[in-house]
């Protein structure tokens, strides 16, 4: 069974995503007490993960995709980790404002999508 381009591509971003959510916000958290350069060697070394994975993923992503699909497939597969990561591991309130950037993607995907 062979995966699709597109969807292998959709997978390693959405781990790449994961990497990257925790690289930038996680320190918030978890380093709040220590200097600003701790976290920013240890974001540093979660990003280094990330981006050996979404290197790859866009690269496989663009064999069938255009820039701007790729593009905006990360940007709905980021508010779809963004979401998850805010309310269980930052414990931050689920807002509305959170569906109306969703449906902005969803519209941006549409017309991103639509001519293929």
């Amino acid at each position: 069974m062979r995966i699709p381009a597109w969807a292998l591509s959709a997978g390693l971003l959405v781990i790449s995503n994961v990497f990257m959510t925790f690289a930038w916000y996680a320190h918030l958290k978890n380093m709040a007490a220590k200097p600003w350069i701790i976290a920013a060697l240890a974001s540093w070394g979660i990003a280094l993960f990330e981006y050996l994975v979404q290197v790859p993923a866009n690269r496989i992503g663009y064999t069938t995709l255009s820039l701007g699909q790729l593009k905006v497939m990360q940007e709905v597969i980021t508010l779809a980790v963004f979401v998850p990561f805010a309310f269980l591991y930052m414990k931050q309130p689920l807002k509305l404002d959170f569906l109306w950037a969703c449906l902005c993607l969803v519209a941006a995907a549409y017309f991103m999508f639509r001519g293929s």
